[in-house]
């Protein structure tokens, strides 16, 4: 089942009236069946991963939070590393290591018999493997006490508006949300049912309208450079449109419930440096990897080229953590070293520097900032879309000139109503940016507010034309 579609809907809706008319316990225990229900609609047969990954961690969390033996306590821990990575390795990334394996031994002039590897990737793999991990990660740092009900727990872990594509959530955060009783507010329902429209704009108007627009450029054999160009733009548009719409989407049935999860965007292209970059994009999973891979590999602890060294390496496996080809590789090599060598001028800029620049000077200065940073993040989201290393390099050249492409431009033109949209979504990151504030609407008059739903409804209509396409962040 799609957000954005209507047997979505259709199912929330039944979810939604029983769980008005039942207690606390029975509304846990008829979400965790709701859930496994929304994720046996994609393919049942993988139940048994979340099942397996529940009560194994589940027992792992109590029997390690009762453990004084160090060693044992490590043990555990390795237990559920073996079993989540395991899994995500073997139904993620054996094939890729496979194919790559007999590729390298062939270049060097053995023979292999090709081995064929039909493995089908379970949805939303990446995103539970991983909340799971940070749970024992948390009970062997005594950050956490364990989860008592193995029912909360198992909801935990499969709760459906953010099962498949997040946010990663921390059981710190949702496990409480899910064990007291939830009060069921109407400002709550307000903000729930506007982040699901906004969602469904990004992704059914913008990231749907304009899909068709960079498939036709990254599958041209002769595209020019501005097409390129103008491709790799609105894929930067049309990624984060599609992963917000999703976790807007999530966040709003969530709340609508009367869950809150957390904040994975914060206007991620008014980011002017790597650092702030990746404190905005995907909050859910660079917190995650900054609390449990790079500071689990030293942090910037051991001097700078050690910090630089685990920078890289964390960004690097975040990059694999996308998805098992090389250039999602090459794409965490890109932003690890950006974070490096930002890190690194930012260090020496901090001990010079004198203060910020203020008034009109200082917000040109960080518009230019902006603008010029929003170049760099689309030469990595070329090498996230790139199809192939060839085609990096291909693509490469005509950007600098080095390789000689068509001087016309051949990009099809987004609908109209993906413009209006994006049109739309700008002015509301901006007044979210400047404000500070997510719910910066409510401050406004009953009749504006009324208009400004009905304007995000006949948008909606009016795109909604459009072929829809599943989430791109479903692949990881």
């Amino acid at each position: 089942m799609l957000f954005s579609e209507l047997n979505f809907w259709a199912f929330f809706a039944i979810v939604g009236g029983l769980y008005v008319i039942l207690p606390h316990k029975a509304q846990n225990r008829m979400l965790l069946v709701a859930s496994y229900v929304f994720y046996a609609a994609w393919d049942w047969r993988f139940l048994s991963l979340i099942m397996l990954s529940t009560v194994v961690d589940y027992i792992l969390g109590l029997r390690m939070a009762k453990e004084t033996v160090e060693q044992r306590r490590k043990l555990f821990l390795y237990i559920s590393l073996a079993l989540n990575l395991g899994m995500l390795g073997i139904f993620k990334y054996l094939g890729f290591f496979v194919e790559s394996f007999e590729a390298l031994l062939a270049s060097v002039g053995f023979a292999t018999d090709p081995l064929v590897l039909s493995i089908v990737l379970p949805v939303g793999i990446s995103f539970y493997t991983f909340q799971t991990l940070s749970y024992t990660f948390d009970i062997y740092r005594r950050d956490l006490e364990p989860a008592e009900d193995f029912f909360d727990f198992a909801l935990f872990v499969a709760f459906f508006p953010q099962l498949v594509a997040g946010p990663i959530e921390r059981a710190k955060n949702l496990l409480p949300n899910i064990a007291l009783p939830r009060v069921l507010t109407w400002k709550n329902f307000e903000r729930g049912a506007v982040l699901c429209l906004l969602g469904l704009l990004k992704k059914i108007v913008i990231a749907d309208g304009i899909a068709p627009s960079v498939d036709a450029i990254y599958a041209s054999p002769d595209p020019s450079r501005l097409d390129i160009i103008f491709a790799t733009w609105l894929f930067a548009i049309q990624i984060y449109c599609d992963f917000s719409g999703y976790t807007d989407i999530a966040r709003g049935v969530a709340k609508m419930l009367g869950f809150g999860l957390m904040r994975n965007f914060a206007q991620p292209y008014f980011a002017s440096d790597p650092q702030e970059f990746w404190r905005r994009w995907h909050i859910s999973l660079s917190t995650w990897l900054r609390d449990y891979l790079y500071i689990s590999l030293g942090g910037n602890r051991g001097g700078s080229f050690k910090t630089y060294r685990n920078l890289i390496a964390t960004m690097v496996l975040g990059g694999l953590w996308h998805g098992a080809a090389w250039n999602f590789v090459l794409w965490g090599s890109f932003q690890g070293g950006l974070l490096a060598v930002h890190r690194a001028i930012a260090g020496r800029q901090k001990a010079g520097a004198e203060g910020v620049a203020r008034g009109l000077k200082g917000m040109a200065v960080r518009v230019l900032s902006i603008a010029a940073f929003f170049q760099v993040v689309c030469y990595g989201w070329l090498l996230f879309r790139a199809t192939s290393f060839d085609q990096i390099a291909n693509f490469t050249g005509r950007i600098i000139g080095t390789v000689s492409a068509p001087a016309v431009v051949s990009v099809p033109t987004p609908p109209l109503a993906a413009f209006l949209c994006l049109g739309l979504l700008f002015v509301w990151d901006l007044m979210t940016e400047k404000s500070n504030e997510v719910h910066f609407y409510e401050r406004w008059p009953t009749p504006v507010r009324t208009a400004m739903y009905a304007s995000m409804f006949y948008l909606l209509a009016f795109g909604s034309t459009t072929a829809t396409s599943t989430f791109i962040y479903f692949q990881f």
